[in-house]
């Protein structure tokens, strides 16, 4: 594999991830390695497992691209790279399986023929018969690629899907949030106006303070001075 398989540093479901696409490169690398060494139907048995570790390794890297959103952006750049070298290795070994397997058919089908050739020479039925065999793996094949491109579009569908849901929760929490930014300025109106009223009034009972305090002293004067008024006669 690349260098992309060094370990280094990173978030610990990340190198969980790393750990999972390992094992499945390695038991991907290994099915390939076995299969010009079988015959027809365990290299068929091979080619299949090949696949589903090429699936499951395919998956690995979805999930490993999804956990690089939840890295930190100082570690993310180094991780990225990383993920670039197994997504490179994982295309590498899914060229590498389907030559082998090319190459397997290919090599089985002109070793019959030569067998069959030295034995005596191929028949109408036995060249109808290996055709049809041909035509059948083809279609096993093209089958099972319309099957991934089909998975492949239901999931791309879910994910619109939950994408559209999600855009749907930001609006309406966009909009609770210019809501709530409303309400907060009408009432901080609401306060401002209730302090300029709280200072009128203060301002007002000073003012009738300071008036109840002079009619108060004013009518001390006053009292006084009648006192005074009655009192001074009497004495000359």
């Amino acid at each position: 594999m690349s260098q992309a398989l060094d370990a280094e540093p990173g978030s610990e479901l990340f190198a969980s991830y790393e750990a999972d696409f390992r094992l499945a490169y390695a038991e991907i690398t290994q099915k390939i390695d076995q299969i010009p060494e079988l015959g027809a139907e365990p290299r068929k048995a091979s080619v299949r497992a090949a696949e589903r570790a090429i699936d499951e390794a395919d998956e690995i890297i979805g999930q490993m691209a999804i956990e690089l959103q939840n890295i930190s952006s100082g570690s993310r750049a180094k991780l990225n790279t990383r993920l670039r070298g197994y997504r490179s290795d994982l295309d590498k070994v899914k060229r590498e399986l389907r030559r082998a397997s090319e190459q397997a058919d290919r090599t089985e089908l002109f070793g019959a023929r030569g067998a069959q050739s030295r034995g005596g020479g191929l028949s109408a039925d036995d060249i109808s018969q290996d055709q049809r065999q041909q035509l059948l793996s083809g279609t096993d094949r093209l089958e099972t690629s319309s099957q991934r491109l089909r998975d492949s579009q239901r999931l791309a569908n879910e994910t619109e899907s939950i994408g559209a849901g999600i855009l749907t929760d930001l609006r309406g929490q966009r909009e609770q949030i210019v809501n709530s930014r409303n309400v907060l300025m009408e009432a901080d109106t609401y306060v401002d106006k209730s302090i300029r009223t709280l200072r009128g009034m203060a301002r007002r009972m000073v003012t009738n303070r300071l008036i109840t305090i002079g009619i108060v002293v004013l009518l001390i004067i006053i009292i006084a001075a009648i006192l005074l008024g009655r009192f001074l006669p009497r004495r000359r």
